[in-house]
């Protein structure tokens, strides 16, 4: 486990405050315009680094893009996903691949997903890439009312990782 501690990339990154939980800062931006599905445009993809504490809570949200996650240091992240046709899995980001950790994740479009970290005191320093490239418009947040409707066999990890309220 890297010495540094969660402050100290926040700080040197420059990370801010992220909506969903945790702490991000866009890093790349492709100078590529496409056409999407919906009719409009967006870049071709997006990156940020997404920093995660074992106290904080990468809400439940879903966006209209593939979004792909890179482990780059700390612990371990778990990445709760509920797909399209509302089958749940949780796919673990790291290194230890003799515990089933993967170093990259793949979260497909209109999946509602959100993430956590197991570790105690701990924290995860990810990348995400989404592409087409992600706009605040395109992100969803969801309560645990609005997802217990359409999800209750879920209702453990809805209740863990959704808004109480917006």
């Amino acid at each position: 486990m890297n010495e540094k501690d969660a402050q100290f990339y926040i700080s040197h990154l420059g990370l801010e405050p992220h909506p969903e939980g945790g702490f991000y800062k866009q890093t790349f931006a492709s100078d590529v315009i496409i056409d999407t599905e919906q009719d409009n445009q967006r870049k071709l993809y997006t990156s940020i680094y997404f920093l995660l504490g074992s106290e904080d809570i990468s809400h439940l949200h879903r966006l209209k893009s593939d979004e792909l996650w890179y482990y780059h240091g700390g612990s371990s992240l778990t990445v709760h996903i509920i797909d399209e046709s509302g089958e749940y899995k949780e796919m673990q980001l790291g290194l230890n691949l003799e515990k089933g950790e993967v170093p990259q994740v793949r979260v497909p479009k209109n999946s509602i997903f959100g993430s956590s970290v197991k570790e105690e005191n701990t924290f995860s320093l990810v990348g995400c890439m989404v592409s087409p490239g992600f706009e605040f418009e395109d992100f969803e947040l969801f309560t645990q009312e609005e997802l217990l409707k359409k999800y209750p066999q879920h209702e453990a990890v809805i209740r863990k990782l959704a808004l109480e309220k917006k």
